[in-house]
């Protein structure tokens, strides 16, 4: 009896070993499955075209007494303002800037300040805001005409803008997400496996550039110097493979 009692104990411990050590084999197993994952980088590009059209520019002068150059700069903004005027602007469509001054030091040779001022100089800035791209760069050309006419007038560069901006963000962001599933299926397709939930997702930086340029940058680019861009998106994305 005592003997059939020890096989039998011994029976039941070997079984539980047996038992304890599929369920340990079987636990490592589903871990390890569980740990392998797939990284891809989808990606998604789309056009847009900018329908907003900024023009900025100032008026300057320099002239010995500071009120004088505020003077000349008054002068020359009505002429501004007619010559805007001709070409279909609204005087409301203008918005004018409180001028700005400083004044110009005298320097020694040896580049100390001797204590001296020079004279002061002024700048009225402006800005044309317009829903109509070619209109602005048409104004930029024109606006040439008062320089000639004796007007110290420096421009700027136009921008030029997409009012819809945030909502096509999204949407891209949304198509690079759906790209990065598709290539992660069929790579786990290609390699006889089965692709799993999400495990992770990082938006890359947005790129907003002239159409066709193939330039980016680690910061982004938010390009305002053309009217026909590209915008583009990037995800990293990461999945179970089953």
């Amino acid at each position: 009896m005592k003997l059939n009692s020890r096989i039998t104990a011994a029976v039941i411990s070997g079984l539980a070993l047996i038992m304890a050590t599929l369920l340990i084999t079987s636990t490592w197993r589903s871990g390890q499955q569980a740990q392998q994952t797939l990284t891809v980088i989808g990606s998604a590009k789309m056009d847009i075209v900018s329908d907003i059209g900024v023009l900025r520019g100032s008026i300057n002068t320099m002239e010995v007494r500071l009120t004088d150059a505020i003077a000349t700069v008054m002068k020359q903004q009505p002429r501004v303002t007619q010559f805007l005027s001709a070409q279909g602007i609204k005087p409301q469509q203008v918005e004018w800037f409180p001028p700005t001054s400083y004044a110009n030091n005298e320097f020694t040779a040896q580049g100390f300040q001797t204590g001296r001022i020079l004279n002061y100089s002024v700048a009225q800035r402006f800005q044309i805001k317009l829903n109509d791209t070619k209109r602005i760069k048409d104004i930029a050309m024109q606006l040439t005409e008062l320089i000639a006419s004796g007007i110290n007038l420096q421009m700027e560069t136009p921008e030029y803008y997409y009012s819809k901006l945030s909502d096509v963000k999204i949407d891209i962001q949304a198509q690079a997400a759906r790209d990065a599933q598709n290539r992660a299926e069929r790579i786990a397709t290609a390699t006889g496996q089965k692709l799993g939930k999400l495990r992770s997702a990082r938006m890359g930086v947005i790129q907003i550039t002239p159409k066709n340029s193939n330039v980016v940058s680690d910061y982004g680019i938010n390009d305002v110097t053309s009217v026909q861009k590209e915008i583009t998106a990037v995800v990293h994305a990461s999945f179970e493979i089953d």
